[in-house]
């Protein structure tokens, strides 16, 4: 669906494209012929990012950034309303996402900021652009950035963990519920690996050198995007994408088991998960 609707040409919608992988993910948009509107919070980066994006596209592509916090339902429906008016989206990308300090009985001031962020921005997103995309009836496709810990949910951020689920689980539906209507829209989950971004810049001044640039990790997540894939999970320097997959296995496996939760980190399931990693074998 992302070629159709690349071949159709259009806008393409970014929040959080003022840096890290929305701002890589705008620029190659912008160089595979879309327009492209970069939403994130008012500031300096985003002007410097739209200037960016605009350095790298054809002269007559709309390239807009507007002020955008996504928490805000109503600030979200008036980006929609501007990307509409400015043209047809061929691409949405609800990809804006926070990382802060959280523990299960802690840090509730965050707990709250990282749900109106990372979850409700998505929410928000999908309400707000979905039904004119229906209604245009026009090959497009929507984008949601989880992340690794929404899926085998490592322990140390369980709000942030619980917010990327939850994104895995709306794209999902959202997916599924997308087959019952009448218009060639699609729906994916892109998973970045151990990027570089803003996110992390704080914590890791410079690259570390497992990590993948944003440029590396949104390059794969294009060339997974063109061949229709739904869940779309990057690797890194550090990680392939077959110890990718022997995670997850070993997650479900928790609950088919019924093995104590995130058994992958508990000393009881230590030498078994260091075997499985070795042998590729649930034992």
């Amino acid at each position: 669906m992302y070629e159709k609707a690349i071949d159709l040409g259009g806008l393409a919608v970014v929040t959080g494209a003022a840096s890290g992988v929305g701002r890589a993910a705008a620029k190659r948009f912008a160089q595979r012929g879309l327009g492209v509107i970069l939403a994130d919070l008012p500031g300096a980066r985003l002007e410097e990012a739209v200037e960016d994006v605009r350095s790298v596209a054809s002269k007559s592509a709309t390239v807009l950034g507007v002020a955008t916090d996504v928490s805000d339902e109503a600030q979200v429906r008036a980006l929609a309303d501007k990307a509409f008016d400015a043209g047809e989206v061929a691409v949405l990308m609800n990809n804006a996402g926070v990382e802060i300090p959280s523990s299960s009985w802690g840090e509730m001031d965050n707990w709250r900021r990282l749900i109106s962020i990372n979850l409700f921005g998505v929410i928000h997103g999908v309400h707000a652009f979905l039904p004119h995309m229906v209604a245009a009836n026009r090959a497009a496709v929507v984008v949601n950035t989880g992340s690794k810990q929404g899926i085998t949910t490592p322990p140390g951020n369980p709000a942030y963990n619980m917010t990327k689920a939850g994104v895995k689980v709306i794209t999902e539906q959202l997916s599924h519920d997308l087959q019952a209507v009448d218009a060639p829209i699609s729906a994916h989950l892109f998973v970045p690996g151990f990027t570089h971004t803003g996110i992390n810049i704080a914590q890791y001044p410079e690259k570390p050198e497992d990590a993948w640039t944003s440029e590396q990790t949104v390059d794969y997540f294009l060339e997974r995007l063109s061949k229709d894939d739904f869940y779309i999970l990057c690797p890194d320097n550090a990680v392939d994408s077959k110890t990718d997959n022997l995670r997850v296995n070993w997650a479900a496996h928790d609950i088919i088991e019924n093995r104590p939760a995130l058994s992958r980190w508990h000393p009881d399931y230590a030498e078994a998960f260091a075997n499985y990693q070795r042998t590729g074998k649930l034992s």
